[in-house]
């Protein structure tokens, strides 16, 4: 046999020392842990970068070295990589300085003789900048993707000079225009043809300009429809200093335009709101104030006429004082009816009494240039309708007339019976005037809220839009004639309500004056004077009487003093607290307590938003001595 050519080379051994410096010197962080997850090993990449000597390190576990999430990640892959038995490679997340930091890391289980894992080393390479690299480009890819794919708005570059040329456009031009992308490449001047010729002198001086700007402008499409549009543009400077192109987006506005000359037109429509409903609160508390005085001075004239007699030589001049306060509380009413603070009471009418007793204040308002008549159909069949809202309908329309009529004309006010062959009649009334009429184009737009046609800033509408509210809320019909240079006619028709008056409050029968048997009364009102007479009315009619300033006197009364009484009669607004939340502050002791409501004014829900109950009527003030006798009356005989 002969003899090996070769002889075995000898096998180098690292020691530990020689092992570390190896790992010392490396760039990646490099650790070995056992399988309670405590440290072994550290290199120094570690200690740098987490600034902590290996010796305080070796002992210690990823919970006693990083935040709770990031140290449970961290022993979730060691154990992977302990039960796996063999390398696994992840990305893992760490707090740098700079932030979190990311780590490619392998991870492999080290393992005894036996073959069980005892320990698991790693090693963690850096590699934020290059993810944040791959993120960013990600995004940006994705961004310019999007862009391009869903961008509502036409982005363009025009090159300018001797060759002009549209060097490119987005897709989104041809729904913009109706005109494909091609279009513009083959004439460069077909978007400069289709600005509206009034624009286009802003639209060249756009494209010439050096400086970066916004306009907005008119485009006709291909199929002759006008947008707007909005053009953010930017020229670009060749290295001569000079412009040779124009560069930009192009956006449709045309919905926005829209939108803004509505918000004009509401914003002045809301300002002429706002000052007529100035105008109303002050109209309003005025009438409040004068109906307490109104109050006062038709109840002391009631008494003096009670008091003088028939024959008495001053009962006229008494009689007289109360006619007085009556033609006040006719003026206070308009003041309401123009605040639109009157509430709502439907009550059996007369239109024929009702147009007669308007007569003289539409004569006032129309001027001495306006004839005003009236026809009116004797003997006609009642109305079901609040007086004060038919009232409104009768002044919106005289108004309009006035308006139709600068030069002066003739106003008739006109009712009558009409039968429409089934059985059911109504009730006509009718405004005409002799003035200019109404266009086709108005007439059908008569009945729309705030249109006019008034110039700006000379009201909010013709007011037949709530005119059309009011009558259809009373079951009637509202109709318009007219033609232009022939005048218009106004007709409301309103059912004939002899026969069917639900929920209408039928006149009282007149009681006796000395009717009230001792039936106690508590009357609240914040108005001296108006409280004493009210009380003195009461008393002399045989009730028993007590008296409250206020609200909050009538609870101490009643609460305090265990004042027993069987009506009480309140006001509707005082200081303090309304009369609608004093009702419901007694009722709470006495749910079924007979209350009258009194009132020169009303808006809407009560002071307080306590609404005023359905089962207790409301009396308007000024009131005759003998209507709050007859409510007195009725409330004590049904509720008590």
């Amino acid at each position: 046999m002969g003899a090996r050519t070769g002889a075995r080379q000898p096998v180098l051994t690292v020691d530990r020392d020689q092992l570390m410096a190896l790992i010392d010197y490396t760039s990646s962080v490099i650790y070995m842990r056992d399988a309670d997850g405590r440290y072994l090993l550290v290199n120094r990449e570690y200690e740098r970068l987490f600034g902590l000597r290996r010796e305080d390190i070796v002992g210690l576990t990823d919970h006693d070295l990083f935040p709770l999430p990031v140290a449970d990640a961290f022993r979730e892959n060691d154990l992977q990589a302990l039960a796996g038995g063999v390398p696994i490679q992840m990305e893992e997340h760490a707090p740098g300085d700079d932030g979190v930091r990311t780590y490619l890391t392998v991870k492999w289980p080290l393992i005894d003789e036996s073959g069980t894992p005892y320990a698991v080393a790693g090693i963690s390479t850096d590699i934020t900048e290059r993810s944040r690299a791959e993120a960013a480009l990600r995004d940006s890819e994705e961004r310019f993707r999007l862009l391009a794919e869903h961008a509502q708005d036409i982005i363009f570059r025009f090159r300018l000079g001797s060759d002009p040329a549209m060097e490119y456009l987005s897709r989104a031009v041809e729904a913009i225009t109706g005109f494909a992308a091609e279009d513009f490449y083959a004439d460069p001047w077909l978007i400069l043809n289709r600005v509206e010729p009034e624009d286009r002198p802003a639209f060249e001086q756009s494209w010439r300009t050096p400086r970066s700007g916004t306009i907005t402008y008119r485009l006709r499409r291909r199929d002759g429809e006008v947008v707007w549009i909005e053009q953010r543009a930017s020229a670009v400077i060749g290295a001569d200093g000079q412009l040779v192109a124009v560069e930009g987006i192009l956006r449709d506005v045309t919905e926005r335009m829209a939108a803004e000359r509505e918000r004009a037109e509401l914003e002045q429509q809301l300002r002429q709101s706002e000052r007529l409903d100035s105008l109303g609160q002050l109209a309003g508390g005025i009438a409040h104030d004068f109906n307490n005085i109104l109050a006062v001075i038709s109840g002391y004239a009631d008494m003096l006429i009670d008091e003088l007699g028939e024959d008495h030589p001053s009962r006229p001049d008494a009689a007289g004082i109360k006619q007085a306060a009556a033609r006040g509380a006719a003026l206070t009413r308009q003041l309401l009816l123009f605040s639109r603070s009157e509430p709502s009471q439907a009550e059996l009418l007369d239109l024929n009494a009702v147009a007669s007793e308007m007569m003289r204040l539409l004569a006032r308002t129309l001027g001495e240039d306006i004839e005003l008549g009236t026809v009116l159909q004797p003997n006609l069949p009642p109305v079901v309708m609040d007086r004060s809202k038919l009232e409104q309908v009768v002044m919106n329309a005289v108004l309009n007339a006035r308006a139709a009529m600068p030069s002066g004309g003739r106003l008739t006010i006109s009712t009558r019976l009409e039968h429409d062959g089934g059985g059911s009649d109504q009730v006509c009334l009718a405004v005409t005037d002799t003035g200019c009429g109404m266009t086709p184009d108005v007439l059908a737009r008569a009945f729309e809220p705030f249109f006019t046609t008034k110039g700006r800033g000379s009201g909010t509408g013709l007011g037949l839009a709530t005119a059309y509210g009011v009558v259809t809320d009373a079951g009637g019909t509202i109709t318009l004639e007219s033609e232009p240079g022939r005048g218009t006619t106004l007709r409301v028709r309103l059912p004939a309500g002899a026969e069917d008056t639900s929920g209408v409050i039928p006149a009282a029968p007149a009681v006796a004056v000395h009717s009230g048997d001792g039936c106690r009364i508590l009357v609240v009102e914040d108005e001296e004077q108006v409280r004493d007479i009210v009380c003195r009315l009461l008393r002399k009619a045989g009730y028993r009487v007590f008296a409250a300033p206020h609200p909050t006197e009538a609870l101490r009364m009643c609460r305090d003093d265990g004042l027993e009484f069987d009506v009480l009669l309140t006001d509707v607004i005082m200081p303090g607290m309304s009369g609608t939340q004093l009702c419901a502050e007694l009722r709470r002791d006495r749910p079924g307590l007979p209350v009258l409501f009194m009132s020169g004014y009303t808006s809407g829900p009560a002071p307080g938003g306590q609404e005023m109950p359905a089962d207790a009527p409301l009396i308007r003030k000024p009131f005759e001595a003998q209507t709050l006798l007859n409510e007195v009356h009725r409330v004590v005989t049904e509720r008590v």
